[in-house]
């Protein structure tokens, strides 16, 4: 779906009238409304053709005629069989759009650092979707495979990639915004990347695979601007050349200033299961691994999110000390990310700033300028409730981090159920492992900063201000830098000295 959709979604504004026949006079229609978003060499060199085939317009993309493109033959080869997508206007002005994606390829590109090649193929590959040209979108559509595979080379390394069965799913509406609520889902089966580093300037040779018997993907968006975009991919294709560029600017602000805030929210994510990454010192191993990814889109106030969960981790032991068995982790949930983001602001002042007629668009001062205001909003760093445990201990944190100066102002509040497990396991390694024991009296120095909470937890509150000085559960631990730093350190020393001389 991913070829799919990129040229599925230029039909919006390509709508021959309602109730029209499918005919040449349409698919020429259809041609000439598409080089808007494509351009007209791509029509002209049969990158792109349209053709009337019954009930349907079939939109066939052969990839190679690319690679014609080039002057010099040498640098890039396609061997791929040309996609063909039918489309068919329905009465209430949308689209059905279908296509069979199967296919055996290969593309090889000689550039720099030498030939890079890669073989695919994509076995009983389908997609369908209704497309509706009003929201410059898909309101539905599916996509399958029975499995696919892919080697790719360098001078330094080979991929091996394959997958199993695989399914998708999305659907759209109209946002509150007039843009675009959309979610994602895709299942995939039998993931498997195995990849081969062999450096012969290095004498590196390195195996990695990672593999999973079941890959699921998420996403969804709020408000996102389908239609101002695709107004703005219009726009570059018309005015491609940099005169047309200069002389058009102030509409190409005007539909900069459209398309913001390109999106409410993208939120998005990726879980394996059963991962494993084979490697030279042994498996790594996570009974289920998430990773997920969230952000605002250009707003006054805007947030973003990571966060890393897995649950039943194991690692190979030989590439660890046998003592720190029992201190590794089995789960772990982070989750990170920023707050109080005015990227609203920097773009609208961007946008309003430039000026293709001078050289450079910006002033040279602009971006520090910028950089300085938008710091003035005070952003922030946040961790939200994380954790790492394992069966014995369990490490939670939180806090949150400014920079309202030079350095940085952060309250972060750690707390440890079962610390006493793990001081344990420390002298009990301590017994037979000599250069344990150098870690057990940190290990009681900073239970002694601790605070027992009601239920037997842990905790230490750090504090970092702006003048440098840090406490530990209000406990100074190391006191505000110096006024001036060492320079002023150098001139207090000198000035006593100067009254030494004068005593009598």
């Amino acid at each position: 779906m991913k070829r799919v959709l990129p040229f599925a979604f230029l039909l919006a504004l390509g709508v021959p009238a309602f109730g029209q026949a499918v005919d040449s006079q349409g698919a020429s229609k259809l041609s000439e409304d598409l080089s808007r978003y494509v351009g007209k060499q791509v029509i002209e060199k049969g990158l792109l053709k349209v053709s009337a085939a019954g009930d349907v317009y079939q939109i066939t993309i052969d990839v190679r005629t690319l690679a014609k493109m080039f002057p010099d033959q040498k640098l890039l080869k396609f061997d791929m069989q040309p996609y063909v997508i039918s489309v068919k206007p329905r009465a209430d002005g949308t689209w059905d759009v279908a296509t069979n994606f199967s296919q055996d390829g290969s593309f090889e590109i000689n550039g720099p650092e030498g030939l890079q090649s890669s073989q695919f193929s994509i076995k009983d590959g389908k997609g369908s979707g209704v497309f509706d040209p009003a929201l410059a979108a898909f309101t539905s559509a599916t996509s399958s495979l029975a499995g696919m595979t892919m080697t790719s080379k360098d001078a330094k390394q080979t991929v091996d990639a394959s997958v199993g069965a695989a399914t998708g799913n999305l659907t759209a509406t109209k946002a509150a915004n007039g843009g675009v609520d959309f979610t994602v889902s895709q299942k995939m089966s039998d993931f498997l990347e195995a990849v081969k580093f062999d450096d012969a300037e290095s004498g590196l040779k390195f195996p990695v695979t990672i593999k999973s018997p079941e890959v699921s993907v998420s996403a969804s968006g709020k408000g996102v601007q389908s239609k101002p975009l695709l107004d703005l991919l219009a726009f570059g294709v018309a005015n491609e050349d940099e005169a047309s560029l200069k002389a058009n600017q102030a509409q190409f602000k005007s539909l900069l200033l459209a398309a913001l805030p390109v999106w409410e929210r993208i939120d998005g994510n990726y879980g394996f299961k059963d991962f494993t990454v084979e490697s030279p010192f042994g498996p790594f191993r996570a009974a289920q691994f998430d990773a997920a990814f969230g952000m605002d889109g250009v707003a006054k106030s805007g947030t973003v999110s990571y966060a890393i969960k897995a649950s039943g981790l194991t690692v190979p032991m030989q590439a660890l000390p046998s003592w720190s068995a029992g201190l590794l982790p089995t789960d772990i949930d982070l989750n990170f990310g920023g707050a109080n983001i005015d990227l609203d602001s920097m773009a609208r002042k961007a946008i309003e700033a430039f000026d293709l007629n001078k050289e450079p668009p910006l002033a040279p001062d602009f971006g520090d300028a910028l950089v300085a205001d938008f710091m003035a909003k005070t952003p922030k760093l946040v961790i939200s409730h994380s954790t790492v445990k394992n069966a014995g201990t369990e490490i939670a944190m939180e806090g949150e981090m400014t920079f309202p100066g030079e350095k940085p102002q952060a309250t972060v509040t750690f707390d440890v159920a079962g610390y006493d497990k793990l001081v344990e396991g420390l002298q009990e390694a301590a017994k037979s492992e000599p250069e344990v024991a150098q870690y057990v009296p940190v290990a009681l120095a900073v239970k002694g900063f601790g605070k027992t909470l009601p239920d037997g937890r842990l905790e230490w509150i750090v504090n970092a201000a702006p003048d440098g000085s840090v406490t530990v559960n209000g406990v100074m631990l190391k006191p505000a830098d110096p006024v001036g730093g060492d320079d002023a350190d150098q001139s207090d020393g000198e000035n006593d000295g100067g009254e030494s001389d004068q005593t009598p």
